[in-house]
């Protein structure tokens, strides 16, 4: 198990400057645990007093309107991390966290990674370094919803959710729901485009299963 962690750590892009003797050091401030799917990691306003580490699962990172339409802001896989904006200060604001499948996660105290900060210069060039990348993400999502129609946003999610499985031609597990909470908009909207992308020739649909039959199309349509 411990040799399995270690490796795990290594291959943390946060981590990647650590030596084996500091990677072991640090595997013993460590907890790894399991969830199922449904596992709220935390809710709005909640203070974070833990980093997380995903080892195996999805982690799907949203925020609730005051009249509760869910949005999306981001959905994580395996080796990612996330809980890191509380940790500088941020708080969760309006962000839940929950796991969208069974998770294998590492968790870290705040306490321990503030000292691993102040002792480690390079993490915490890396640690700034996925922050930034986090907040660029999100200024990526705002300036698709403010400029991009709802086609263009939606060939682009599926072209990259079936990279994110693989690369593979077609998109699974996902509803007309999910799809929706994905992109801010209403389930209505989703159904009635994915429609005009079939006729179109662009996509084949199924249960739960998108199959993307003209990826240049698509592709170019997500680029307008």
């Amino acid at each position: 198990m411990q040799e399995n962690k270690l490796t795990f750590l290594s291959g943390v892009q946060v981590f990647r400057d650590l030596t084996p003797n500091e990677l072991m050091a640090m595997d013993r401030q460590l907890i790894m645990s399991t969830c199922e799917a449904g596992k709220i990691f935390y809710m709005p306003e909640d203070s974070g007093e833990a980093l997380f580490l995903l080892k195996k699962g999805r982690v799907q990172l949203y925020r609730l309107s005051p009249h509760g339409k869910k949005l999306v802001v981001a959905t994580l896989g395996a080796g990612a991390m996330f809980g890191e904006m509380s940790l500088v200060g941020q708080g969760m604001h309006n962000t839940f966290a929950e796991a969208l499948d069974s998770c294998v996660l590492c968790v870290m105290s705040r306490s321990d990674v503030e000292r691993l900060l102040q002792e480690k210069p390079d993490v915490a060039f890396r640690f700034l370094e996925a922050i930034g990348s986090r907040v660029r993400q999100l200024e990526v999502r705002l300036e698709e919803i403010a400029f991009k129609s709802i086609p263009s946003r939606l060939a682009a999610l599926l072209l990259q959710l079936a990279v994110d499985l693989g690369g593979a031609k077609q998109v699974s597990g996902y509803t007309h729901q999910d799809l929706s909470e994905m992109l801010g908009t209403y389930r209505e909207t989703i159904t009635q485009t994915l429609n005009d992308f079939k006729v179109d020739g662009l996509i084949d649909t199924g249960r739960k299963r998108i199959i993307l039959r003209d990826l240049e199309q698509l592709q170019t349509l997500a680029d307008n």
